[in-house]
């Protein structure tokens, strides 16, 4: 079981500009929504399509369809043990976006919002399932609720009330900007999901550097890193 990690945030607040310390040549980037990367990224390479059917070598895989991302997540190779889903919510609301000319009504707009349910929980299951050197990292935008409470950003009240996908990891950081530092909190406020495990981190706020994120976590649980540095 790999470990999994939501980095939630709302859009410009550091979840992708995180990524800049990542080793290229062990990590692997998924994009739902392609978009460049904040930062000089001349190692960080999409993969392509070649006339002979084969796949060029590059890190960024960009789809947004989950069986594509799914099988993407079930044949990482050996050398690969980072990997980024960004941005998650896109999974579900690019569907969405879709469909909204469709004349849906009763039991079929039902059934529409339990696809995209189905859809984004097979996705992290796949992402919590692969072997345990793989460090998954999921950025998701986030969402207010009438109490005040910030989650995970869904759509429909499925994945919220029935799943709740905070639950379904160990570890959830949520960005912050403070004084123009871009930060991130590991330690819940009482109104939102960030969760670490005990003595993980003693900062409630630390830099927004998955790099020394991944280090902290391979420590944790002894996971040997030695090989993957830059």
């Amino acid at each position: 079981m790999s470990i999994t990690t939501f980095v939630l945030g709302e859009s410009g607040t550091g979840k992708s500009t995180s990524l800049r310390n990542l080793n290229p040549e062990s990590s692997f980037l998924i994009q739902i929504r392609q978009k460049p990367l904040p930062f000089k990224s001349k190692n960080w390479r999409q993969i392509e399509r070649q006339d002979n059917g084969s796949w060029s070598d590059g890190n960024i895989f960009v789809s947004d369809n989950p069986a594509k991302i799914v099988r993407a997540l079930r044949k990482l190779p050996d050398h690969v043990k980072t990997i980024i889903i960004d941005d998650f919510q896109y999974l579900m609301s690019n569907e969405f976006m879709r469909s909204v000319t469709d004349e849906l009504q009763g039991n079929a707009v039902f059934h529409k919002y339990n696809c995209l349910a189905k859809n984004a929980y097979e996705v992290i299951d796949t992402a919590t399932n692969c072997p345990s050197d793989k460090r998954i990292y999921i950025m998701a935008h986030t969402q207010t609720d009438e109490f005040g409470r910030t989650s995970i950003k869904t759509i429909g009240k499925l994945l919220d009330e029935k799943i709740v996908l905070e639950g379904m990891v160990t570890i959830v950081l949520r960005t912050q900007v403070i004084n123009g530092n871009y930060l991130f909190s590991t330690h819940n406020n009482g109104h939102d999901t960030v969760k670490t495990p005990v003595d993980m981190f003693n900062e409630d706020l630390i830099k927004n550097d998955l790099n020394a994120v991944d280090t902290a976590i391979c420590e944790y649980y002894d996971i040997g890193k030695e090989s993957e540095n830059v």
